[in-house]
Protein backbone atom coordinates (compact mmCIF):
# COMPACT_ATOMS: atom_id res chain seq x y z
CA UNK A 1 0.00 0.00 0.00
CA UNK A 2 1.10 3.42 -0.60
CA UNK A 3 1.77 6.50 1.57
CA UNK A 4 -0.83 8.18 0.10
CA UNK A 5 -3.23 5.21 0.80
CA UNK A 6 -2.08 5.25 4.66
CA UNK A 7 -2.21 8.96 5.13
CA UNK A 8 -6.41 8.51 3.40
CA UNK A 9 -7.18 6.01 6.24
CA UNK A 10 -5.22 7.90 8.90
CA UNK A 11 -7.56 10.86 8.06
CA UNK A 12 -10.50 8.68 7.28
CA UNK A 13 -10.46 6.95 10.73
CA UNK A 14 -9.54 11.25 12.81
CA UNK A 15 -10.46 13.97 9.99
CA UNK A 16 -8.95 16.05 12.75
CA UNK A 17 -5.52 14.51 12.95
CA UNK A 18 -2.91 16.68 12.99
CA UNK A 19 -0.08 15.86 10.54
CA UNK A 20 2.45 15.50 13.23
CA UNK A 21 0.17 12.62 14.19
CA UNK A 22 -0.47 11.21 10.62
CA UNK A 23 3.25 11.34 10.27
CA UNK A 24 4.08 8.97 13.34
CA UNK A 25 1.22 6.88 12.22
CA UNK A 26 2.94 5.59 9.23
CA UNK A 27 6.14 6.60 10.00
CA UNK A 28 7.12 9.15 7.56
CA UNK A 29 8.33 12.43 8.55
CA UNK A 30 5.94 15.42 9.19
CA UNK A 31 7.09 17.30 5.77
CA UNK A 32 6.40 14.26 3.84
CA UNK A 33 2.93 14.11 5.52
CA UNK A 34 2.37 17.88 4.91
CA UNK A 35 3.07 16.94 0.92
CA UNK A 36 0.91 13.55 0.68
CA UNK A 37 -1.85 15.78 2.66
CA UNK A 38 -1.19 18.65 -0.50
CA UNK A 39 -0.99 16.00 -2.70
CA UNK A 40 -4.66 14.28 -1.78
CA UNK A 41 -6.07 17.55 -1.78
CA UNK A 42 -5.25 18.98 -5.45
CA UNK A 43 -6.26 15.65 -6.47
CA UNK A 44 -9.71 15.86 -5.19
CA UNK A 45 -9.45 13.23 -2.42
CA UNK A 46 -9.80 15.66 0.71
CA UNK A 47 -10.53 19.13 1.60
CA UNK A 48 -8.61 20.35 4.00
CA UNK A 49 -10.87 23.36 6.45
CA UNK A 50 -9.37 25.29 9.10
CA UNK A 51 -10.86 25.63 12.35
CA UNK A 52 -9.72 27.33 14.60
CA UNK A 53 -5.98 26.47 15.10
CA UNK A 54 -6.49 22.87 13.78
CA UNK A 55 -7.21 21.37 9.85
CA UNK A 56 -10.77 19.17 9.43
CA UNK A 57 -10.29 17.08 6.39
CA UNK A 58 -13.30 15.71 4.31
CA UNK A 59 -12.65 13.05 1.99
CA UNK A 60 -14.95 12.29 -1.13
CA UNK A 61 -15.17 8.87 -1.28
CA UNK A 62 -17.00 8.92 -4.58
CA UNK A 63 -12.81 9.81 -5.67
CA UNK A 64 -11.83 7.00 -8.00
CA UNK A 65 -8.35 5.71 -7.85
CA UNK A 66 -5.60 6.65 -10.33
CA UNK A 67 -4.18 3.84 -11.55
CA UNK A 68 -5.87 2.07 -14.89
CA UNK A 69 -6.21 -0.76 -13.11
CA UNK A 70 -8.56 0.09 -10.01
CA UNK A 71 -9.90 3.36 -12.01
CA UNK A 72 -13.34 1.80 -11.98
CA UNK A 73 -12.76 1.18 -7.80
CA UNK A 74 -14.13 4.31 -5.77
CA UNK A 75 -12.22 4.80 -2.54
CA UNK A 76 -14.49 4.07 -0.22
CA UNK A 77 -13.87 0.40 -1.25
CA UNK A 78 -10.23 0.91 0.65
CA UNK A 79 -11.55 2.83 3.39
CA UNK A 80 -14.40 -0.05 4.26
CA UNK A 81 -11.83 -2.08 4.01
CA UNK A 82 -9.37 -0.85 6.96
CA UNK A 83 -12.02 1.37 9.20
CA UNK A 84 -15.43 0.91 10.41
CA UNK A 85 -16.49 4.49 9.36
CA UNK A 86 -18.55 4.18 6.23
CA UNK A 87 -18.06 8.28 5.04
CA UNK A 88 -20.60 7.56 2.31
CA UNK A 89 -23.02 8.97 5.02
CA UNK A 90 -21.38 11.27 7.24
CA UNK A 91 -19.00 12.96 5.55
CA UNK A 92 -20.30 15.04 1.88
CA UNK A 93 -18.03 17.17 0.09
CA UNK A 94 -19.41 20.44 0.64
CA UNK A 95 -22.24 21.67 -1.65
CA UNK A 96 -23.39 18.08 -2.09
CA UNK A 97 -26.83 18.21 -2.08
CA UNK A 98 -28.18 14.29 -1.75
Amino acid sequence: MTNHARVLLVIARDPQARLRDIAAAIGITERAAQGIVSDLEDSGYLQRIRIGRRNNYSIDPRQHFRHPTEADVPVQVLIDMFTHRDLRDDEQPPGDQR
